[in-house]
């Protein structure tokens, strides 16, 4: 009888399991599928970030005031940093920047200038799991849309960023993909990154959105 028992129970846990994960899969494909799958928009994380071979770059101003800046940039100028149009939600995409506003507000300043242009092609997809992993959504669930900035170069005359759809109950990437938007003027640090960014959303409403859509299967 006890044999039976642990038996059924470990028929019914791989059934758990089975089900559990057929879940997390659907909810990606739900996104995707379903222009009125809600998500959250969790701004951009810039703990990782490198401006590089900026000489006049004030670190401590780019971490206490222009990492927010920019967050605050693209949700009170939701015409121009459209994240509705880019993702083809059919309602409003509603934020909360709390978390990305801790973690930046954390980063280590010192390591933020960089000369070194292969650190512009550096963090790899296990690198934006980890980073996920490390968040705390306080009990939060349902699909959040992260940006992971890798690099500013100015040679390069873009900002590298890794957009990534996130399952908040289990601090999961499920998706993430490494954009790089163009820069060309503009006046002060946050005016001159934040076209990048702009146009990161524009690659991903017009071509990136729809080839991510059939790579779900969607």
């Amino acid at each position: 009888m006890k044999k039976q028992s642990t038996k059924r129970w470990a028929a019914f846990s791989l059934i758990f399991l089975f089900l559990s994960a057929s879940v997390k899969a659907q909810s990606l494909k739900d996104f995707f599928s379903s222009e009125g799958t809600n998500a959250l928009w969790l701004g951009i994380d810039f703990t990782k970030n490198k401006v590089i071979d900026d000489a006049n770059a004030n670190v401590s101003d780019i971490k206490d005031r222009q990492y927010n800046g920019l967050n605050d940039l693209v949700v009170d100028e939701v015409k121009k940093y459209d994240i509705q149009k880019a993702f083809h939600r059919s309602n409003s995409v509603d934020h909360d920047l709390s978390y990305v506003n801790d973690r930046n507000s954390k980063t280590n300043a010192d390591e933020i200038k960089s000369t070194n242009t292969s650190d512009f092609h550096r963090l790899k997809e296990e690198d934006i799991a980890s980073m996920v992993k490390g968040y705390d959504f306080k009990g939060k669930k349902g699909l959040g849309i992260l940006m992971v900035s890798e690099a500013m170069g100015k040679s390069e005359k873009a900002i590298a960023l890794w957009v990534t759809i996130v399952d908040m109950s289990d601090r999961k990437v499920l998706f993430t993909d490494r954009l790089e938007g163009k820069v060309s003027m503009g006046f002060g640090f946050r005016n001159y990154w934040a076209a990048g960014i702009k146009s990161v959303l524009e690659q991903i409403e017009k071509k990136k959105y729809k080839e991510w859509k059939a790579k779900a299967g969607a």
